[in-house]
């Protein structure tokens, strides 16, 4: 059985039309740093650990549906990003190029569509 050793790092990668205006928009969202930018891929991290999210370019980019709709491409996962004020937030996402979705399930979540249609969650943690 294969063992994965600590401190290798891991990631998850987003497809976009472009990869730049993608990545900054998530820099400034999550306040994480663009760290590499090569041609169509670039790299944000969060200044510790281990993690890291990366944005490529992908022309044949098609943006999810959300809800989910039959037939339309569908959402494979998204970000989940706990704020202190979600309010402000959301504000800030907006600022940002971020849309508000039109169904909203929960109402300590917002579920918002980034500039090009990834799904990501603004929560506030009730749990206590």
């Amino acid at each position: 059985m294969y063992e994965r050793p600590d401190g290798l790092y891991w990631g998850m990668v987003l497809d976009a039309p472009e990869a730049k205006p993608l990545a900054e928009f998530y820099s400034a969202v999550l306040g994480w740093r663009i760290d590499k930018i090569e041609p169509g891929f670039v790299t944000l991290y969060p200044g510790e650990g281990v993690g890291y999210v990366a944005v490529q370019s992908s022309p044949e980019y098609v943006p999810p549906v959300w809800p989910a709709e039959a037939g339309q491409q569908q959402m494979m996962l998204h970000i989940d990003v706990e704020v202190s004020d979600l309010e402000a937030a959301v504000d800030h996402a907006v600022e940002q190029g971020a849309r508000l979705a039109a169904y909203q399930p929960q109402e300590q979540v917002r579920v918002m569509l980034d500039p090009v249609g990834h799904p990501f969650c603004l929560y506030i943690d009730t749990s206590g």
